[in-house]
């Protein structure tokens, strides 16, 4: 905390947090190989997530310029559209394609998350300034500063997650998604260290999203495309601070008006260790389903009891859930499911599903399969309880794991197995089984929206990680239009 006297004008020294991540972002060197491993796969899965979200008319209606007709010639392209718009519009679009069907990445600590969310930003500003350098003669960017790009802006969010809650200050996880993007995008545009303070201490100033739309009563689509709102805020806060427009070095500090004393009952951020290539080498992938990550195991436990309960839904006396104590917290929900974003943070519902049809897919959260009597008279039978030891298993930064239990219990008096699943198929720990199915997702999510020339091209790219990192960045956007 600075300690000054709040009727004092003198600035204070930068807050050490602010100059952490600068320093990071501007001089530390990625040198770890399963680092960029990840982030290629991560690419993959990302891109993956957004073309799959081109399926929905409640997403696509909020793609392109903020007003009609505001193109920008040249500009940063939209996968999987024919827009070209300016970087922060871009980001936008972007972010709202990656997260709306609750696909992509996640991280879970104090704070949870998804890293790849920063992806709108970073791709818009790799593009714009790609096809902006080839324009004055100079050399576009490469796709390995994209994944470069990616390493930093997991670790960013992903370290300051780990000890620091903000969902326990009622503030949604996204002021992550916007502060990471500011520190890389910042530095992408060519900023100094000061000019990264700037923009990032910026970034802390606005504050937070209330978790409002996350939750009951009031659970909507905003969530779907908060991420993107914030990446592109990321965007403009970048280009604000490489105008030369100051930034304010006791942001998080300052007595009284500072972030912490406003926002985080007065509670510096903690942390356990520094920013290196941790996050993105430990990012848990959601390969299987479209489904709130604290439930993943659930959906896969209710998958395994699909074959058991098929035929006696009618026989089903209860169905005890067992999970993590943020499972309970954040997606144990009873009553009336309004919409989609009601349903994809319901654990019941994400159990039921599986446990009736013996799937779950995005187009299970829609009106005309939640309408099925049988689900809501399955939820109505659900009791979720806590388990320490999922809960326990969960902060360990050794395991990360994931768990959950579902067992059903019959109105005879018999019961079925009791399915327990630590963690999901995109932990690390089950990497090797996940890849296969994370290119499966890539391949069949894109394969059929591209033209066919560039779908071969594409593919070849996804499969070569040396030759994809050497590709210019507009090339490779190139492939992605339609």
């Amino acid at each position: 905390m600075s300690g000054l006297d709040i009727r004092s004008a003198k600035r204070a020294e930068v807050d050490q947090v602010l100059a952490d991540i600068a320093d990071y972002v501007i001089d530390y060197k990625i040198d770890s190989d399963v680092a960029y491993e990840t982030a290629h796969y991560c690419l993959l899965d990302t891109l993956a997530c957004g073309f799959q979200a081109l399926d929905y008319p409640a997403c696509t209606k909020l793609l392109g310029p903020v007003v009609p007709g505001a193109t920008l010639p040249g500009g940063a392209r939209v996968p999987g559209t024919s827009f070209e718009l300016d970087p922060v519009a871009a980001a936008f679009n972007i972010g709202a394609l990656i997260r709306w069907l609750d696909f992509n990445d996640t991280w879970l600590a104090a704070e949870w998350g998804h890293p790849s969310d920063n992806l709108g930003g970073i791709l818009a500003t790799a593009d714009y300034l790609s096809r902006k350098n080839r324009a004055e003669g100079k050399p576009p960017l490469l796709m390995q500063d994209v994944l470069t790009a990616m390493i930093k802006a997991h670790e960013i969010q992903g370290v300051l997650a780990l000890e620091n809650s903000f969902n326990r200050v009622g503030l949604d996880h996204v002021l992550l998604v916007r502060v990471a993007s500011t520190a890389v995008v910042t530095h992408m545009l060519g900023g100094n260290r000061e000019q990264v303070i700037n923009a990032v201490s910026n970034a802390w100033i606005d504050g937070g999203a209330l978790r409002t739309y996350r939750h009951a009563p009031n659970t909507g689509s905003r969530k779907s495309w908060a991420a993107g709102d914030a990446t592109s805020r990321a965007v403009r806060l970048a280009l604000i601070a490489m105008t030369g427009e100051m930034g304010y070095s006791s942001a998080l500090s300052a007595k009284t008006w500072g972030y912490y004393d406003v926002l985080f009952k007065g509670k510096p951020f903690a942390f356990t260790q520094g920013y290196g290539s941790y996050v993105m080498e430990n990012i848990l992938f959601k390969i299987s389903f479209p489904a709130e990550f604290h439930a993943q195991t659930a959906v896969e436990a209710g998958m395994t009891l699909h074959a058991a309960v098929q035929g006696r839904l009618d026989d089903i006396a209860k169905v005890v859930i067992e999970t993590q104590e943020p499972g309970v917290r954040i997606i144990d929900k009873t009553g009336p499911l309004d919409n989609p974003a009601d349903r994809d943070h319901c654990i019941q519902y994400m159990t039921a599903i599986p446990m009736i049809f013996g799937r779950l897919t995005a187009a299970d959260y829609e009106d005309d399969v939640a309408a099925d009597p049988r689900v809501d008279a399955l939820r109505d039978k659900m009791v979720v309880q806590e388990n320490e030891a999922f809960t326990t298993g969960y902060y360990d930064p050794a395991r990360r794991y994931i768990g959950n239990a579902v067992q059903v219990f019959f109105k005879d008096g018999s019961s079925s197995d009791r399915v327990e699943v630590e963690f999901p198929i995109g932990h690390r720990q089950r990497r090797a089984e996940g890849i296969p199915v994370l290119i499966n997702k890539f391949e069949s999510s894109i394969g059929q929206k591209v033209k066919a020339a560039q779908w071969d091209e594409l593919k070849s790219l996804s499969a070569k990680r040396d030759e994809l990192g050497v590709t210019a960045v507009d090339d490779f956007m190139a492939l992605l239009v339609s």
